[in-house]
């Protein structure tokens, strides 16, 4: 089995040598991830700049090239690439993420993209992450990325990502496994503001997750709020299926 693993975190983060080394176990991994750091660039590509790929040593790994691209850019080169020197990909990995990867945040999230790009090119993909920026415990991650790829395999479809994450604690302290749905993922927000040496104003994004009370623990964010990690399926598909007939008896444009 063939394994294309890749990530947004960049081909040097820890979580994507944990998750190559663990998936080493079962197939054989080739890495197709960023040079850098594009967390939140969500499913963008480099369509008006040339992008670059090197091949460079990574362990547990039969090739890895690092990529000047984004999330997306790496799993549709790097099939593309591959595919040229006789390797055929079963399965793509995403991850594993530092930080969490839950309801709204999925529409942001560069390791997500990496996955469902993993599906537009006809790819079954999982996604992997741990719900810390600056994660300590990959163990359980791990497992689950693991788990999922000896019972998934074969069964997943090429629509649909896996989407898994963790809390950022040992597996003892892991209330348990839930399959969810997505909810909201909302944040207190801010923006400071700087001023550069030549006069111009930069402003910087932080944001803290919010705390939410009385929602059903089945919602992702509910789920590892309360100490669960979490399973939920996903599609790319954003249309509104119930609103199609509803929208055309409007009348917005009738004149053909």
């Amino acid at each position: 089995m063939n394994i294309l693993v890749s990530n947004d975190d960049g081909i040097r983060a820890e979580g994507i040598y944990k998750l190559v080394e663990t998936l080493s176990q079962d197939a054989n991994i080739y890495v197709c991830a960023p040079h850098t750091q594009r967390s939140a660039c969500g499913h963008g590509i480099s369509a008006w700049q040339p992008i670059k790929a090197k091949e460079v040593p990574f362990d547990n790994a039969k090739l890895a090239l690092e990529i000047t691209g984004l999330p997306a850019d790496c799993v549709k080169l790097g099939l593309r690439l591959l595919d040229a020197k006789g390797i055929d990909i079963d399965m793509v990995f995403a991850g594993i993420n530092h930080g969490s990867n839950l309801g709204t945040d999925t529409i942001y999230s560069g390791t997500v993209a990496a996955a469902i790009e993993g599906c537009l090119c006809n790819k079954p993909s999982v996604a992997v992450s741990v719900n810390s920026h600056v994660p300590e415990h990959f163990d359980f991650a791990c497992e689950l990325a693991l788990k999922t790829l000896r019972k998934a395999y074969g069964k997943l479809d090429s629509k649909t990502v896996i989407n898994i994450n963790t809390p950022n604690l040992p597996k003892a302290e892991i209330k348990g496994v839930k399959y969810t749905r997505l909810g909201k993922r909302e944040y207190n927000e801010a923006f400071q503001s700087k001023q550069t040496e030549n006069g111009e104003m930069e402003y910087w994004y932080s944001g803290t997750p919010k705390v939410y009370d009385n929602l059903p623990n089945d919602i992702d964010v509910i789920a590892m709020q309360e100490g669960y990690a979490t399973i939920t399926p996903l599609k790319y598909d954003f249309t509104n299926h119930d609103l199609i007939k509803e929208v055309a008896s409007w009348g917005i444009f009738t004149d053909f």
